[in-house]
């Protein structure tokens, strides 16, 4: 049985704070969660990671934490398929007795409910335009704050969050963090149509109190696209409660990020053995902060780093209308854009993650080491957790880049080297034609998709938004070039077996020595792998890159 081990310097979760979805068309996503759900727009912001894209906010009268549902739309996004290790479904509560109404609303606006009973009480199951599962259980639930301009009426009013499901391989896993370290109690568990639903109980006693998880053993694992929910949100007080949580979950091996300032509130990421993405976010400061109750969700409202951007990012941003005050928001015509088309370089194969090409305006290419594949490669993306990339790995032919060690005579690994560093190149020109340019993309790897990534950049030309290489040095010391401003991020253990200390500071140095700011690390006892640091620091270089686009 897990018990509880508190982290110190916490307190036991209440429950949940929100749930962001990706959608795509912005202005149908607006209009089923405020015209349908009656929940009210609180705010209009831009995805910080990625400006010129929308961040939606809907909730109660002031969206509350436990009432907040938030959205990223990203026109022309592929829709995703749900799997093992996410959230597939987001439960409202509901008045009991308001079934009948919502049944026959939602089908009078064109949904096609579905009715279940879940721990004895009755829900409704409805697919949101993008497909998303939104649920509805019938229940005596707390009160929010209603928002007196909701198509709803005030009888039939959604009262915030109830639950969320999540989908995984173990349970087990799940209940360790929730209640080994969180704080969660388990409520019980029942049969489910895909396996044994179990239940966890913040320690609140508001709304937004439940995660229920559904262990799916040996089931495929998600696909993210448009209606897949990213991450949730679970609650925490303040910041030094939350630094806490950060220090504790870092013992613990869960590597959460560094804390992000969403301007509404504070938030750290991690996640879970199974893959759900959970986030631990401030009550504080709320979204009254920068905009009076009577007109949230009324403006564009932008952090104080993006203000000087504002007449660019307005131009980028689609146009939307908010119904409640019936204002129009943003310039770009949507129904004007041309379809675009991905196409690959024709004999690599290239395996994708995150944004799709059309939408997306930076990149990351990500190189495998030998023996590895883009697969393993392509999971970083799951732990960098930046939704404005799109992200490509190249598969090598037999899993290597070039036979030997990268300290080998250059002619020994030949043709080989010459044919990757074309394979690079070659992803790098067909990104170009996409509309992504060599400066909005950032270009890594491990051990040898390290070498490799450090020696294109080297020898390109290309200037490049940023170098990562996690565990690598340049194959050559004698090419020259500016690479003046580039950033470069390299990190290696003292004894690495495969990169010599002495090779990895040479490297280091040229690469400074030609203008590169370069930003090596050594770690004591990092072995031939890749730490919490590092992915920080990975991290930081792509948000700048995404920041300046």
């Amino acid at each position: 049985m897990t018990t509880f081990s508190p982290i110190p310097g916490t307190t036991p979760v209440q429950g949940l704070h929100h749930v962001t979805v990706m959608a795509s068309d912005p202005q149908r996503n607006i209009d089923f969660y405020s015209q349908t759900l009656g929940q009210r727009l609180v705010k209009v912001t831009v995805n910080f990671d990625d400006p010129g894209t929308y961040h939606f906010y809907y909730g109660d009268l002031t969206g509350q934490p436990g009432t907040i549902m938030t959205h990223f739309p990203w026109p022309g996004a592929k829709k995703g398929v749900r799997g093992n290790g996410e959230v597939v479904a987001t439960a409202y509560s509901a008045p009991r007795g308001s079934d009948g109404y919502w049944e026959a609303r939602l089908r009078e606006q064109g949904f096609a409910p579905t009715r279940s009973e879940r721990f004895g009480q009755p829900v409704l199951t409805v697919e949101d335009p993008d497909g998303t599962w939104v649920e509805l259980v019938f229940e005596d639930g707390q009160p929010v704050e209603p928002w007196p301009a909701s198509p709803v009426p005030a009888e039939h009013e959604l009262r915030g969050f109830h639950s969320v499901t999540a989908w995984v391989r173990d349970t087990g896993a799940v209940r360790e963090l929730l209640v080994g370290h969180l704080g969660f109690t388990e409520a019980g568990s029942e049969a489910d149509p895909e396996g044994t639903r179990t239940r966890f109980r913040g320690s609140g006693d508001g709304v937004g109190l439940y995660v229920d998880v559904v262990e799916r053993p040996g089931k495929p694992r998600g696909t993210f696209g448009a209606g897949s929910i990213h991450h949730v949100a679970l609650r925490t007080r303040d910041d030094a409660e939350q630094e806490a949580y950060l220090t504790g979950l870092t013992e613990v091996g869960y590597r959460p990020t560094p804390v992000q300032d969403r301007q509404y509130f504070h938030s750290i990421y991690f996640r879970e053995p199974n893959g759900v993405l959970f986030e631990i976010a401030t009550d504080a400061p709320g979204f009254p902060d920068d905009e009076a109750v009577e007109e949230l969700g009324k403006h564009l409202k932008l952090p104080a780093w993006y203000e000087d951007r504002r007449a660019t990012i307005e131009a980028h941003v689609p146009k939307i209308v908010n119904r409640e005050y019936g204002n129009t928001l943003g310039s770009r015509d949507l129904s004007a854009a041309a379809p675009v088309t991905e196409s690959g370089e024709s004999g690599i194969e290239v395996h994708t993650a995150g944004r799709p090409l059309g939408e997306a305006r930076v990149a990351a290419v990500l190189l495998h080491g030998r023996g590895g594949t883009a697969p393993d490669i392509l999971s970083l993306a799951d732990e960098l957790n930046l939704s404005a990339f799109a992200y490509l790995a190249p598969q090598a032919p037999g899993n290597t880049w070039y036979p030997l060690s990268f300290l080998a005579p250059v002619e020994k690994n030949q043709p080989h080297l010459d044919r990757a560093l074309a394979t690079v190149d070659a992803v790098l020109t067909e990104l170009e034609a996409q509309g992504i340019p060599p400066q909005n993309v950032v270009l890594g790897g491990f051990s040898q998709g390290a070498c490799l990534a450090l020696e294109y950049a080297s020898r390109s030309g290309r200037p490049l938004g940023g170098v990562v290489a996690l565990s690598g040095g340049l194959i050559t010391l004698d090419q020259s070039g500016d690479l003046s401003g580039t950033p470069v991020f390299m990190g290696v253990a003292p004894d690495d077996a495969h990169i010599p200390l002495s090779r990895f500071q040479e490297s280091a140095a040229h690469l400074r020595s030609r203008g590169a700011a370069v930003d090596d690390r050594v770690y004591p006892g990092l072995g031939h792998s890749i730490n919490k640091d590092e992915l920080d620091a990975v991290r930081a270089i792509m948000q700048r890159v995404a920041g300046q686009v």
